[in-house]
């Protein structure tokens, strides 16, 4: 973003009268002014854009110089600054072209919990046009071995528990090269230890090289610039997997303007509820640095898109945990000022909740957001009275989508408590009834009663699914996002959430899809039938719940099968209760589950436990 044009003209508004969203949009985005939009052909395809984003990825590391050595990253006793994070990335950049090989388009995978070294790759690798494959790190051995190979990965970024899950699968993986190891494991200091180096045996091959991570940003730079590469905005940049309803995750693949259109989405709203609440605000980029607790995992698009990349711009502090935990949240509020919190609704409703709640100071926190599971409309009542100077805001959006697409915060929030608030302007949704045909949502008017598929459309909808046409096909088209989501759209303009056409559940933010618990559970011996299906939970928002009809004459307790799938999949998506059903399962003439009816006889007491 150019901050030469980043002031806004609107006048202060008054005590009596309060600027609409409608009224400060239009000022915003007027010729001229920092959020102007424009209309530019992506992949043949017009689309509004906005005019001042940063061109690429690299540019927003770049400007990032300027933060100088204000603390960048905070991790439990360590600090970054942004000159040494600069350098870091700068050394590890040039590593990866000089010693490790990359070129640009190569894909580098990233396996390991929220650490810096997380962070100085990602930066290192798109600086140098790789594609960052943000791997997560829940997942099991043989999952992480599928997304390194699906993705091609030359080099894999990992720490040592991820290179445990992924030693038994070395001669899957044929093309990686390198392997670079970080440690998490403290010293007899305290500190974090050195991880040291070696090579992982393959079976009639190549051993894989096991570089640890310290070597290739320790060595004094002779050359203190970044390698020279033309990066295009339009460029390949990220890709972030995705399970599917069926089969094997699919990785959506981000481009260097999927990502730079996000961070101009959530500076716009940040910049419209500024003017809203007090009049005109300098650009966030120039005024009063934030501290983000960061309490999601980098592996998730609202992670790196949303967090890590606005903040490296912006010049915000990013304070890390070893692993979320309430009362270590809440000493780190009080310690590092932390000025916006949030991540998924049970983490927020976690730090409410907790016993030392009352004896911390939190009120710093002027801001808390989050998304990524259903959201309880009186959670924005009780922020209210728990944080009086902070304002919540629940948004949505979509690893397609490169983070949010729409945002409803402070009054407007309080006003619609579920709602998930009104699509940036850049963004462009719709509501398509199920019966639809045709490359383009129908031109009809709004109606607020209308009920239907949501599609988006706008400059951070990713391209497309790594090496899945047939699926590509079916999910984009002429630019727009096929969501799966059930919506309404209101008189406004604001989202409203009605229901998941795909089989998911969201589990305090982890994406549960159900065809691939009930492949799992399929495989045991014992298992005729079964449905997965999500369960309210007051914490997490869903839980995972299985209904499993038994072959005859067979037997077998809930426990085994938790263990049994647990074997197979990653732990958030393992069922944590299981229904036994005398009966088949209900099913329309198609063969489809009716889950609806399972869930209403469940609630009812119906159905055999």
């Amino acid at each position: 973003m150019d901050k030469k044009s980043t002031h806004a003209t609107a006048d202060a508004p008054s005590t009596d009268t309060v600027p609409t969203l409608a009224e400060v949009t239009a000022q915003l985005t007027a010729p001229g002014q920092p959020f102007e939009i424009e209309v530019v052909p992506i992949r043949g395809i017009d689309t509004r854009t906005w005019k001042s984003a940063p061109a690429t990825l690299r540019t927003v590391l770049e400007a990032s110089a300027a933060h100088g050595e204000q603390d960048f990253l905070v991790y439990e006793d360590e600090r970054i600054t942004y000159s040494e994070h600069l350098r870091m990335v700068v050394g590890l950049a040039r590593a990866l072209v000089e010693r490790c090989g990359v070129k640009k388009g190569d894909r580098v995978a990233v396996a390991m919990r929220n650490l810096p070294e997380w962070i100085v790759t990602f930066w290192a690798a798109v600086a140098v046009g790789a594609v960052v494959v943000p791997l997560n790190a829940w997942w099991t051995g043989p999952e992480l071995a599928y997304g390194l190979s699906d993705s091609g990965s030359t080099v894999a970024f990992v720490d040592e528990e991820r290179r445990g899950r992924i030693m038994s699968h070395v001669d899957e993986l044929c093309n990686l090269e390198t392997m670079v190891l970080c440690s998490e494991e403290p010293d007899r200091a305290g500190r974090r230890r050195k991880a040291k180096g070696g090579s992982l045996d393959r079976t009639g091959g190549h051993p894989l090289p096991v570089i640890p991570f310290h070597e290739l940003t320790a060595e004094p730079l002779l050359e203190p610039n970044l390698p020279d590469v033309a990066i295009e905005a339009d460029d390949d940049a990220t890709i972030f997997y995705t399970s599917g309803t069926t089969g094997k995750p699919k990785g959506a693949v981000g481009t260097h303007r999927n990502s730079t259109s996000n961070l101009m989405n959530l500076f716009f709203v940040s910049t419209v509820g500024s003017i809203r609440r007090s009049g005109p605000l300098v650009d966030v980029t120039s005024s009063p640095r934030n501290a983000n607790l960061l309490s999601v995992p980098l592996f998730h698009a609202t992670g790196c898109h949303a967090v890590l990349v606005t903040n490296t711009l912006a010049g915000g502090k990013l304070v890390m945990m070893h692993h979320f935990d309430p009362e270590r949240a809440l000493e780190l509020i009080e310690r590092e000022h932390i000025t916006i919190f949030g991540g998924v609704p049970a983490m927020v409703m976690q730090v409410i909740d907790s016993p030392e709640f009352a004896r911390r100071d939190t009120s710093s926190v002027r801001s808390i957001s989050y998304g990524g599971a259903p959201c309880p409309p009186d959670l924005v009542r009780r922020i209210k009275e728990f944080f009086p100077s902070g304002a919540p805001g629940n948004g949505y959006g979509l690893t397609e989508t490169s983070a949010m697409t729409t945002m409803n915060t402070g009054d407007d929030y309080v006003r619609k408590p579920d709602s998930v608030g009104p699509p940036a302007p850049v963004c462009q949704v719709a509501v398509v009834a199920e019966d639809h045909e045709g490359d383009e949502p129908p031109d009809a008017p709004l109606d607020p009663e209308r009920i239907g598929e949501l599609w988006i459309k706008g400059p951070n909808v990713v391209r497309g699914y790594w090496n899945r046409p047939e699926e590509t096909a079916a999910t984009f088209t002429r630019g727009w996002l096929h969501t799966g989501d059930v919506a309404r759209i209101d008189e406004e303009g604001f989202v409203f959430i009605v229901d998941r056409s795909k089989d998911m559940i969201i589990r305090g933010g982890e994406n549960v899809y159900c065809a691939e618990v009930e492949a799992a559970l399929y495989e045991h011996p014992s298992v005729a039938d079964c449905a997965v299906i999500g369960i309210p939970h007051p914490v997490l928002g869903e839980e995972v719940g299985g209904v499993v009809v038994l072959r005859p004459g067979s037997e077998v307790s809930a426990e085994e099968l938790g263990r049994f799938a647990s074997e197979r999949l990653a732990a958030f998506s393992v069922p944590t209760r299981f229904w036994f059903r005398p009966e088949p399962l209900p099913r329309n003439p198609a063969g489809k589950v009716l889950k609806r009816q399972l869930r209403s006889e469940l609630q009812g007491g119906s159905a055999s436990v």
